[in-house]
């Protein structure tokens, strides 16, 4: 009875925490000795427990050691981690911002890269292998060898790559289809940025300005911001884009039906000599590529207003006329 009650009477002893030697700390983070070693000299990672003659490590270092894994994958030098952590360890939060960076690091378009193989690739360009044209590709990212496969590559935007297989089939050439691809680039480049530069003066300054950063929850309002704003440089593009196309589309057709009329006007009428200083006259007024039409219509112009002259004086009264003495 007594052995009874002292089994029911005692306490369960709670298992120790997990103690890891240097060499299964980075076995197990995926980092090195030595990058770990430096992180402690950085003040990234607390130092290990002492243990006797050993130093031990346990699951909060293991925690760290991932987190800063995430945070340098997504672009954040060491210094810029460090003030994220020293803001977690005093009380402020850091779930809210990598929430933010999560929405900023996400894609930004619904499309889904997709799989291809050098053979259809080839197929969709007109069936002749290109060396050259999928190395372009490949450096400007429109394809990215697919990993373990030689012979796949990865589309990171089907839609980019439709557009190339089109413009190629129209009879652009691939060289000049992917010079094109970099000078746009470098424009789009550009317009994201300033986009960028007057949303955050506008809108997240508040946010991110803050003397110890953005709080846990200022971080989480801004990347539900993120959320909202993403598309509006994309409608603003796209709408901007259409008007431009349409103007300029409507501007160069006219210029090119006009270079047909003036050529036409000049296949139907005489050669006819002018003085230098006239056409000279003319190409100043209108351009040279107008002054053929130019002088074709002012003839005209004067030629029907003789007619008129004419028609007009046939048919006034006799009184209105001068009388020869």
């Amino acid at each position: 009875m007594t052995e009874r009650h002292g089994q029911v009477g005692r306490v369960a002893e709670e298992p120790a925490p997990p103690a890891y030697r240097i060499e299964d700390l980075a076995h197990l983070s995926g980092a090195t000795v030595r990058t770990i070693r430096a992180y402690q000299d950085r003040g990234l990672l607390p130092r290990p427990e002492r243990r006797g003659r050993a130093n031990v490590y346990g699951d909060a270092h293991l925690v760290r050691l991932r987190q800063i894994a995430d945070l340098l994958d997504r672009g954040y030098t060491l210094a810029s981690i460090k003030e994220l952590l020293e803001a977690w360890d005093a009380g402020r939060g850091l779930g809210g911002v990598l929430g933010l960076v999560a929405e900023v690091d996400g894609p930004w378009s619904d499309e889904e890269a997709v799989r291809i193989s050098r053979a259809e690739l080839t197929e969709r360009f007109g069936g002749a292998p290109d060396d050259a044209a999928v190395a372009d590709a490949v450096e400007l990212g429109v394809l990215e060898p697919a990993p373990g496969d030689g012979d796949s590559f990865v589309v990171p935007s089907p839609q980019e790559l439709a557009v190339a297989v089109e413009l190629h089939a129209a009879g652009v050439p691939l060289s000049a289809i992917a010079g094109h691809l970099r000078e746009l680039r470098g424009r789009v480049e550009h317009i994201a940025a300033r986009f960028l530069e007057f949303t955050t003066e506008h809108v997240f300054a508040r946010y991110l300005d803050g003397p110890h950063g953005p709080t846990d929850s200022d971080a989480a309002e801004a990347a539900s911001l993120v959320r909202r704003l993403r598309p509006l440089a994309q409608q603003t593009v796209d709408a901007e884009l259409a008007r431009a196309m349409r103007l300029l589309a409507i501007r160069q057709l006219r210029q090119h039906l006009g270079k047909d009329e003036a050529t036409e006007l000049r296949n139907q009428t005489r050669n006819v000599s002018l003085p230098a200083e006239t056409m000279q006259a003319v190409e100043s007024l209108v351009g040279p590529e107008q002054a053929p039409a130019f002088i074709a219509l002012a003839a005209e112009r004067e030629v029907r207003a003789r007619a008129l002259d004419r028609l007009a004086a046939s048919h006034a009264p006799s009184g209105d006329l001068d009388e020869t003495p």
